[in-house]
């Protein structure tokens, strides 16, 4: 099967050692990063322990903190780091020419089912 690459952005709107969030039609966002030697990797904007964004925190070489909880993602595979146990949903990406692009299919369809965080007095009312 022939990977179809849809252009998100070039590599320079992304934040050096930061993130850029890339909206989907359905669906929570792709947070797309920059790390050292302007590597660039995808994965869902969602932490896999209580669902942060992971676009809002700190990027240190092939790793991001979670701004909720301070967990430790890999953005090479979406894993973890221990103590800490979880993925985040990991997604392709390749640069070409200093432009980004996604695999237009996991865009379209991966991580549909997996829903934004809700917090604040209603989160106790469901949990």
């Amino acid at each position: 099967m022939t990977v179809q690459w849809q252009r998100v952005c070039a590599v320079d709107d992304i934040p050096v050692l930061g993130a850029r969030r890339i909206a989907r039609e359905q669906g929570l966002a792709v947070a797309v990063f920059r790390g050292e030697g302007d590597r660039v990797f995808a994965l869902l904007d969602r932490c896999p322990h209580k669902g942060g964004p992971l676009s809002q925190g700190i990027v240190f070489g092939e790793s991001v903190a979670c701004p909720l909880h301070n967990w430790t993602i890999s953005l090479v595979d979406g894993q973890a780091k221990a103590p800490d146990v979880g993925c985040a949903v990991r997604f392709a990406c390749k640069v070409e020419n200093g432009e980004v692009f996604l695999d237009a299919e996991e865009l379209m369809h991966k991580a549909l089912d997996l829903g934004a965080p809700v917090a604040g007095p209603r989160a106790k009312a469901t949990a």
